[in-house]
């Protein structure tokens, strides 16, 4: 028997919303996404299991349910791990919009009067504000000239990932009662911080152009970070980080329903309360 011949493949999902990415399909390998002539991706409801899996934590925490939920929702994203940081939030808006609608209704607390009030978000409206940086051009400091790029999900997930152990590290330090070991290991965990950073920048550094070569190598590349002046550094990072927050969802505009105050809320997507 062939599931291919199921007579009820007539009432399976259909595409709910189609969106388009920020990055208007720029920065990825060849074969990762499948675009439609008009630039807009389908994406589809989820199902029971991607429903399951978005409430399972190892998941979530190991990135694999992200994944699966992508290639379940947006099929024509061949290759998850590779949606660069420009879109993967326009993604799972996308997801959740198809999910369980285009309106969100969000919890906030007026910082004026601290009463507690809910609000009413489009996702279809924040999806259209969202912006691609501009990775076209390159940051020149000195005689060098440096294209970044966004990074991918992959990439992301490993900081995450890094970050989580590091911060149990600190953790583990507040129980430390040797004071001479806590200060040794709190310079070993900053250290750590710094690596991670640097790394981090790293993959963000497509090349470097000095005034006869180009170098495209990594480890070359975080040679140069590592080794680098102090300034030149903070330079190199504090634009990388300029280039990622354009792309970020902007704070919501809201003015509370108690006392009229307008304030910004920030919104980020906590992924099993966002899909819940």
């Amino acid at each position: 028997m062939s599931l291919s011949n199921n007579p009820l493949k007539q009432y399976f999902r259909r595409p709910a919303v189609y969106i388009k990415l920020p990055s208007g399909g720029k920065y990825y390998p060849p074969g990762i996404l499948d675009m439609p002539e008009n630039g807009e991706l389908p994406v589809f409801p989820m199902t029971a299991i991607d429903e399951i899996t978005t409430k399972t934590p190892d998941a979530l925490f190991n990135g694999s349910a992200m994944t699966e939920l992508i290639k379940s929702c947006v099929p024509n994203i061949k290759d998850p791990w590779q949606i660069n940081s420009m879109d993967l939030d326009a993604v799972l808006i996308g997801i959740r919009a198809a999910a369980n609608g285009t309106d969100l209704e969000i919890e906030s607390t007026c910082p004026s009067c601290n009463d507690y009030g809910k609000y009413g978000i489009n996702l279809i409206n924040m999806l259209a504000q969202m912006q691609p940086g501009d990775y076209e051009n390159e940051f020149k400091i000195n005689d060098l000239s440096i294209k970044f790029r966004p990074l991918n999900y992959k990439e992301m997930n490993e900081a995450s990932l890094g970050q989580f152990e590091l911060q149990r590290l600190f953790i583990a330090l507040e129980d430390e009662k040797d004071d001479e070991v806590k200060k040794e290991k709190g310079q070993e965990a900053l250290k750590q911080v710094t690596q991670l950073t640097i790394k981090l920048l790293t993959g963000a550094v497509e090349y470097i152009q000095t005034p006869n070569a180009r170098v495209t190598e990594k480890e070359y590349i975080m040679d140069f970070l590592n080794n680098c002046d102090k300034n030149m550094y903070i330079s190199i990072r504090d634009h990388n980080a300029t280039l990622k927050a354009t792309t970020e969802i902007k704070p919501l505009k809201i003015k509370c329903v108690h006392c009229s105050h307008q304030y910004d809320q920030p919104f980020t997507l906590n992924t099993a309360d966002f899909f819940g």
